[in-house]
């Protein structure tokens, strides 16, 4: 519990570079590709290389949970334990575009295969 409350001081008072950059005007991430929103967004918690933080933040990197897209999709989407729900911040496609990006990079090898339309599913 500790822990997760410096993390978020932390990246409440900028100490993480990603943090200040991840909101844009009305509380949406205007950036776009799945790189881009990993590095604005997500590395802030999962750190430089997805390697996450043991206890706070899970490890993204040679994820074997991320072999079924649509685990990932609706951790993004609605969120899970420490991870908020992304879903108002970032649209359909920012959304597939990050989950394609992690699964087949980071150490991760599956294939890209998330779409926009599976996003809007996963948001029902």
């Amino acid at each position: 519990m500790k822990l997760r409350l410096i993390l978020a001081a932390a990246a409440a008072l900028g100490v993480f570079p990603s943090a200040a950059l991840a909101q844009s005007s009305g509380g949406q991430f205007s950036g776009q590709g799945g790189e881009a929103v990993f590095k604005n967004v997500c590395q802030a918690c999962h750190l430089t290389g997805g390697v996450g933080y043991p206890g706070a933040y899970p490890a993204l990197a040679k994820n074997p949970k991320l072999a079924v897209a649509a685990y990932p999709v609706t951790v993004v989407v609605n969120g899970f334990n420490a991870m908020p729900p992304l879903g108002r911040m970032l649209n359909d496609q920012q959304i597939s575009d990050v989950v394609n990006y992690v699964r087949s990079n980071l150490g991760n090898t599956y294939k890209p295969t998330t779409t926009p339309a599976d996003v809007a599913a996963a948001r029902r």
